[in-house]
């Protein structure tokens, strides 16, 4: 999984820089080097100018997360959820942690606060590791212990683990360097995947910035967009584990 990660990074640079390339070799040659310089100079304005926007944004939606989250809302909402999160994931039990934060991850996704779910999304995989660990999977367990997923290492209990390697998150050990995630985490990063989105705050955002008419138009065809995806994602996994159990 690092290897395919690093080469992917890799394979961004390369194009990046070979696009960077082309349009400075075609630049000289057709005489519009000046063309370039400027277009480069207003994209590097145009950038800052949009992480500021976007700053102001997130500041925003984070503040109504955490005013949210203080007043009670985000209790009621994760409550509200539970018998979806139960037709999800059947096999997690009522009242493990992994619940809450995939409760917390999904309501910040439909809400478009990409941002804030994701930390409750690498604890959520945190705990359905732990989760695997309980179950006796060897793939999840080292010699002294101490849960396993992947090239991640998670130690203490339930809430006060330690996720020392993000990137094998997903992923349990079987024999030699074979790595098998759990019915759970699959379900749960496809759910991420398709996205359910009421607010898309980014999109809104940008559209904002670069001078659109009517910014929040994008939200009607978001919602069914990711509605859509949603289902589609929603009907996959229950296929693939009715398949699994077969």
């Amino acid at each position: 999984m690092r290897f395919a990660a690093a080469l992917f990074v890799l394979m961004l640079n390369y194009i990046w820089a070979c696009m960077i390339l082309i349009g400075v070799i075609y630049g000289a040659l057709t005489g519009r080097m000046e063309d370039v310089t400027n277009a480069a100079l207003d994209s590097a304005g145009d950038a800052v100018s949009l992480c500021i926007t976007m700053i102001g944004v997130m500041a925003l939606w984070v503040g109504l997360m955490e005013i949210a989250q203080k007043s009670g809302l985000i209790a009621k909402m994760t409550r509200g959820i539970q018998p979806f999160i139960s037709f999800l994931f059947p096999r997690i039990p009522k009242g493990h942690p992994a619940r809450e934060y995939i409760s917390t991850n999904l309501i910040a996704n439909v809400l478009g606060l990409g941002w804030a779910c994701t930390p409750a999304g690498l604890k959520a995989m945190e705990e359905l590791a732990k989760l695997e660990e309980e179950r006796g999977n060897p793939g999840y367990v080292s010699a002294d212990g101490a849960a396993k997923s992947g090239g991640a290492e998670v130690t203490g209990g339930h809430g006060g683990g330690r996720l020392s390697d993000s990137p094998g998150i997903a992923g349990s050990r079987k024999g030699k360097g074979e790595r098998v995630a759990s019915n759970e985490m699959c379900t749960f990063l496809i759910l991420n995947i398709s996205s359910l989105q009421l607010i898309p705050v980014n999109m809104i955002a940008y559209r904002q910035q670069y001078g659109s008419v009517n910014p929040a138009g994008i939200i009607a065809p978001a919602i069914v967009a990711t509605a859509v995806s949603t289902g589609v994602a929603v009907v996959y996994c229950k296929v693939k584990d009715m398949r699994r159990r077969a």
